[in-house]
Formats: structure tokens, C-alpha cells, sequence
């Protein structure tokens, strides 16, 4: 018998799942091993452990009922409670090879074309003259998406998706299997001359624990890593030059992933846009204000201590500490309970 470690029962989607999911788990006779499970609500969850073989997944509330009534699609895999609770039995969950990852498709993600910001009003996919675009993962992408569209200058949009992985056009289901080698992602697109990017950088180290492996808080798996992924580079000397300064201040070594968005060319791209039910999630009416990221409350040091002297004047932060002392990320991911509109200029 395992004995389970009692962080498992803090898990986001355990209690929902603990009954059909224990004792349920059982092998096929067949050449490829699968699991199955049934659940008293009569959903039934079977997948084959072949990374290339088709499944089928049962959804599982993420964080109660959603925002469109229908229950497949606003809630959590089984997968990935399962993943999560072998995670904590048998270790930290390991990133799949790009050879075994899923094949994926090429058709991309349905419904995102046209599709406009749901707090802000702008369209998900354009980047319009003289704007640039960060992508980042730091945890569960509804409360990460949120903190960025808040910031109240130089935000033209937000969205979130799957990024850094080897499979493309995947699905939310498909990226929680872990088969994909995505992780949670938000793609910001924003003006340079409003907003730094040293701002988006410093809300990201601040909004999460960046030490934290294969996870955040109540979620694990590979889905859940902390990434950064830069498209030049200054970018890249940015967010090298910053993690050395907040991984002394943390006082634990950092394990956010960094790397060069054009490194995943060769599967099909860094970013897939996700589902439009999780755009701007904790916006809508009936979410359910979830939030698995771990701000640890240390704010990033000054950005002259740290930052290459040869970028300080191009990329000076635009927000000053009285921003970040009323509005910066809070011990206990407390975005979720702010409201939808980006915060008020000068109100701090």
C-alpha cells in the first residue's frame, strides 16, 4: 500500500475526484498499458500511456461550475489529478521527449479568429505597429492572465494558451496530460513606449514561487513550470540579469525555464492560443476564483542594481514603487480577488 503524503489532499480538484478515482485504476490486457475510471457522476476516464495512441478524458471541475453551462468544457481532466497525485507519490513529474510527445494537428484552435479581449475590447491575435509581444508561464494562466491585463498602461491584449511544448495545436486536455510538453502560458502583447518590459517581467517574478519545479502550490506537472521565453536579446540579458538578482533575494534557486522563443520553430511555434472559455476566465460572470500561484512577497530589487548598464535607459521601468508597494502581487495570489478593470492611472 502507498502511503499518500497529506499535500495531496490540498490539491485544487481532489476532493471532487478522490471517489472515483480511488481503488479505480486498473490495467488492460493489451500491449500498450491504459488506465480507467468511472465516476459515480458517470463520466469515465481511458487513456493509453502511448504518447501517440488516441484517448479519451473525463472532465473534472477545475474550481466548481464555469462560466457557460456546460460542464465539459469548463472543467479539469482526470488526467491531471492524476498526474498530480502520482507527482507527489513517486516524485517531481519529468518533461516528455519531443519524440514521444503527441502528433497534434495542424487545423489551429477553433473560435479564435476575431475574437476580442473580454475586459479590454481588443482582438486576441493582433500585434499592431510598434507593439511587442512576451510570453510567459508562471502557474494556472486564469490568475496569471489577470495580473497583466490590470496593469494600467500599455496593454493592448492578453490571452492565454500553451506554450514551450512539441505538439502542435494541442488541446486543454491534451496539454494536462503532460503528453504535449506544454506549459500554461500568457502571451502579452504591449507598447514599449507606454510600458516596460522590465514591468511585465518584475509582475511575473513577483506573481508566483519561481523556485518551485514542475508546479505551482496545489498543481503539478510539467504543465504548471515557470517559463520565460524571449523573442530577442534584450529580452533574454533582461530575464537572465533579473533571476540571478531575485533568486539571492528568495534565498532558493530558481528553476523558471529561459529560452529563445524561436527554439520551438521546428514544432510548429512557442504559442498556441487556448480554448475561448479560458480567455480572460476570471473576468466572466460565474467564474470561480481559482489561483494555484505562490507569490513569495519579495519584491524584486531596484532595477539599477541589476539590470546591464548598457539597457537601463532603453527599458527603464514605467511603473515606480508606489505601484508596486499598493498594487504589486500579494503573498497568497490575491489577483483573483481584485477587480476586472485595469487599475486606475495615478491612483497610487
Amino acid at each position: 500500500m502507498i502511503t499518500m503524503k497529506t499535500t495531496m489532499f490540498r490539491r485544487s480538484c481532489f476532493l471532487s475526484m478522490l471517489a472515483p478515482a480511488a481503488g479505480l485504476i486498473s490495467g488492460t490486457p493489451s500491449s500498450t498499458p491504459s488506465l480507467s475510471t468511472s465516476s459515480s457522476r458517470g463520466a469515465n476516464v481511458a487513456f493509453s500511456t502511448s504518447p501517440r495512441s488516441s484517448y479519451s478524458l473525463a472532465r473534472f471541475p477545475r474550481g466548481g461550475a464555469g462560466t457557460d453551462g456546460a460542464d465539459s468544457r469548463r472543467s479539469l481532466p482526470a488526467v491531471r489529478m492524476i498526474s498530480s497525485l502520482f507527482g507527489d507519490v513517486f516524485g517531481e513529474p519529468k518533461l516528455i521527449a519531443p519524440e514521444k510527445a503527441l502528433p497534434g494537428r495542424k487545423q489551429k484552435m477553433p473560435n479564435i479568429d476575431g475574437l476580442k479581449h473580454y475586459v479590454l475590447g481588443t482582438n486576441l491575435e493582433e500585434v499592431p505597429e510598434g507593439h511587442k509581444v512576451a510570453i510567459f508561464a508562471n502557474g494556472c494562466f486564469w490568475g496569471s492572465e489577470k495580473g497583466i491585463w490590470r496593469l494600467p498602461f500599455g496593454i493592448h491584449s492578453t490571452a492565454v494558451g500553451y506554450c514551450a511544448g512539441f505538439t502542435p495545436n494541442p488541446s486543454y486536455e491534451e496539454a494536462c496530460s503532460g503528453l504535449t510538453g506544454h506549459t500554461e502560458g500568457v502571451r502579452v502583447v504591449y507598447d514599449p513606449s507606454k510600458i516596460s518590459f522590465v514591468d511585465i517581467m518584475r509582475w511575473f517574478w513577483e506573481a508566483h514561487d519561481p523556485a518551485s519545479g514542475m508546479g505551482q502550490g496545489n498543481d503539478r506537472g510539467t504543465q504548471y513550470r515557470s517559463g520565460f521565453y524571449y523573442f530577442d536579446d534584450d529580452q533574454r540579458r533582461l530575464i537572465e540579469a533579473s533571476k540571478e538578482a531575485y533568486e539571492k533575494q528568495i534565498g532558493k534557486k530558481i528553476t523558471t525555464e529561459i529560452a529563445a522563443a524561436s527554439d520551438y520553430d521546428k514544432y510548429g511555434g512557442i504559442w498556441f492560443f487556448g480554448e475561448p472559455y479560458h480567455q480572460q476566465y476570471l473576468s466572466k460572470p460565474g467564474s470561480r476564483p481559482y489561483c494555484s500561484a505562490q507569490p513569495q512577497g519579495v519584491s524584486l530589487a531596484s532595477f539599477d542594481s541589476w539590470a546591464p548598464e548598457d539597457l537601463k535607459e532603453k527599458h527603464a521601468p514605467k511603473l515606480d514603487e508606489s505601484f508596486w508597494k499598493k498594487y504589486g502581487p500579494k503573498r497568497g495570489c490575491s489577483v483573483v480577488q481584485e477587480p476586472n478593470e485595469p487599475i486606475a492611472e495615478g491612483s497610487w
